[in-house]
């Protein structure tokens, strides 16, 4: 992945945490206000990327895809980190990787250079990278610019709280937990995650039982959130991140769940799963030297489109 440090790039996956665990270190560009303005915010993701994927969904259900521009980063990820793709260049200004999108912001910048960017065109920086905070910008602060949207909001006020909870409650032993399990250096430290990682899934498979979303009847943000790690789980985590005590489709209803999701046609046009395999098995080359993407599983596309 590599990182900046005081403007200097440096390759590499860096050190892991106390007793071999993985450490996420946190978004440090997190203002929490956008002006409603068509064409001022540009945002940079890329397909493989759960993190970047909420973002993505969420511009897509909210109907905000004609006032928020985008960029699709390339899937391989090397020693340079993110790559624009030839066909697809900065709109903003000449960059070959992310990280000089991060240097624009800031010349001095310290630390990872991820995706999702929501870069604000008016002042020339970087609104925010934090995935959960765009995905409330994008749905709430830009909702006057929204055109025939999927839903009315992400985050109805009736219901933030629950949502602010399940998103909290989901975040360290799923959606980081799959990361936990895969970069682990040590046995205990990747035992650690997976035991955490299945019981939260048996868990929300239980919750889902009873309801069609996590929050209840309402599609929210935390059903983004759970849906973007939840796709990739079979192609990608399962065997790639050694998470393969059960399959995602061996729960059954949070498989209902992630076909119910991606049989809405906004969300479905938001996932490439060619993309998703390419970037994990060919980037992550601390996990998977050879860098060979697997052909399978073949039956998951299949299954993901019945509905």
């Amino acid at each position: 992945m590599g990182e900046l440090v005081d403007g200097i790039w440096h390759p590499g996956w860096g050190s892991s945490g106390k007793g071999g665990a993985f450490d996420r270190p946190a978004a440090p560009f997190r203002d929490q206000e956008v002006v409603p303005e068509a064409g001022r915010y540009h945002l940079y993701v890329q397909y493989a990327c759960p993190w970047a994927h909420r973002t993505l969904i969420t511009r897509a259900v909210r109907g905000l895809a004609h006032a928020v521009s985008l960029t699709v980063l390339g899937p391989k990820m090397g020693d340079d980190g993110w790559p624009f793709r030839p066909e697809e260049p900065d709109p903003i200004g000449p960059s070959q990787f992310l990280r000089e999108v991060y240097l624009r912001a800031n010349p001095h910048y310290s630390g990872k250079v991820t995706v999702p960017v929501l870069w604000d065109r008016v002042t020339g920086r970087i609104v925010n990278n934090e995935s959960r905070e765009v995905m409330r910008l994008l749905d709430v602060g830009l909702a006057p610019l929204a055109k025939d949207p999927v839903v009315e909001t992400l985050a109805p006020p009736e219901l933030r709280p629950e949502i602010e909870r399940v998103l909290d409650e989901i975040y360290a032993p799923i959606n980081n937990g799959v990361y936990r399990a895969g970069f682990a250096k040590t046995q205990e430290a990747y035992d650690d995650a997976v035991d955490k990682l299945f019981a939260a899934l048996a868990h929300w498979d239980g919750v889902l039982a009873d309801r069609p979303f996590t929050c209840g009847d309402t599609l929210t943000e935390a059903d983004i959130a759970l849906f973007t790690t939840c796709l990739r789980f079979d192609l990608v985590y399962y065997g790639h991140f050694k998470c393969n005590v059960r399959r995602l489709r061996d729960h059954v209803n949070l498989w209902r769940f992630v076909r119910q999701l991606y049989a809405i046609p906004a969300i479905r046009e938001t996932c490439n799963l060619d993309e998703i395999k390419t970037h994990y098995y060919w980037s992550q080359q601390n996990v998977n030297p050879t860098r060979i993407v697997p052909a399978g599983p073949s039956e998951y596309a299949l299954e993901l489109e019945q509905g």
